[in-house]
């Protein structure tokens, strides 16, 4: 790797690059730093020459970054951002500020949190908009460093893991989380089921046909991990993608799945699900916000944690997990 004097290095040409990279167009580049796409070309072959790097290829109507490109931008990005904050940080007056959030969740984290919120937008915030993207992962950490979200929130116990024993060691990770709130996961079925009225044992459970909630589609998931661990498996015939859908399927089947025991009031089909206790010991799902370290200083970005902070102590008021919901049938020996 050739050696980089700092020293003489020209950091407009860092702005250049991350445009470029935001981007992949040199011409929505130029047009964002209010610049020629000329000015942009010679700056990239100025970055080059430096970096002893292509950095950028053409690709289409295009670019496309080289490897050694994508591992430099998140360090220049960060760089840029926090010096950025530092010197014009700016206010965010939550009154008059016309802004797009962009989150990541789930639709039954949706439905507990959005109702909050969007109140809390038409009250304080008019010009603001909030548009939600489905959350496809358990781990949204490429989604934040490629600035796709604002913020994910949902599920994310490897995440969380990983971040706190980081921490404790003493080795920084660019990601910051915050507890929102607590779920309980339960059995579903329709009323009438076979299950519906006999005791949910762990062998009827095991024994029965399954539809599982998965982000990914695979037909795998942390239901699954528990009963491994207990030497034991489910027979999972099919996978969808939202709550809301598995609600509708289960009500019209004889498959049971597994939702946040909060959600199942707000699928509409209260009357026709019935919500069983697991026959084995699961821990609470906590539901964590995730952001990346270098939007945590923006006063926009503290504004909306704050927002879901408050929304989802709205949502769960009095409550240490997930809220009310439709009473449990609870069978001995389950």
């Amino acid at each position: 790797m050739m050696s980089i004097n700092f020293r003489t290095l020209d950091l407009n040409l860092l702005r250049v690059f991350d445009e470029v990279m935001a981007e992949r167009n040199l011409t929505r580049a130029a047009r964002n730093l209010s610049i020629t796409q000329p000015a942009v070309s010679n700056a990239l072959r100025r970055l080059r020459d430096v970096m002893g790097d292509e950095l950028v290829r053409r690709a289409g109507a295009g670019v496309e970054p080289t490897p050694r490109a994508l591992a430099l931008w998140p360090t220049v990005r960060d760089a840029l951002r926090q010096l950025q904050h530092t010197l014009a940080p700016g206010e965010f007056d939550a009154g008059i500020a016309d802004k797009t959030f962009l989150l990541a969740m789930a639709d039954a984290t949706a439905a507990e949190l959005m109702p909050g919120l969007v109140e809390i937008v038409e009250q304080e915030a008019p010009a603001v908009s909030l548009r939600v993207l489905p959350l496809t992962t358990r781990d949204p950490r490429r989604l934040l460093e490629m600035e796709e979200v604002d913020v994910a929130i949902g599920y994310f116990p490897a995440v969380v893991a990983t971040l706190a024993a980081r921490g404790h060691s003493g080795v920084g990770m660019p990601f910051e989380t915050q507890r929102l709130y607590a779920g309980q996961y339960v059995c579903v079925m329709r009323r009438g089921h076979p299950l519906a009225d006999a005791p949910l044992t762990l062998d009827n459970y095991c024994e029965a046909r399954h539809l599982l909630v998965s982000f990914s589609g695979r037909p795998y998931g942390f239901i699954d991990q528990t009963l491994g661990a207990l030497g034991r498996e489910r027979r999972i015939v099919a996978t969808v993608n939202q709550f809301f859908t598995a609600g509708r399927v289960v009500s019209n089947s004889d498959l049971l799945t597994v939702m946040p025991r909060h959600f199942v009031r707000v699928t509409g089909s209260n009357d026709e699900l019935v919500l069983r206790e697991l026959p084995f010991e699961q821990p609470l799902v906590h539901v964590d916000a995730l952001w990346h370290r270098r939007a945590q200083h923006g006063h926009a970005h503290e504004w909306l944690r704050q927002a879901l902070q408050r929304s989802a102590a709205a949502a769960f008021a009095g409550s240490p997990l997930a809220g009310a919901s439709l009473p449990i049938t609870t069978q001995a020996g389950a």
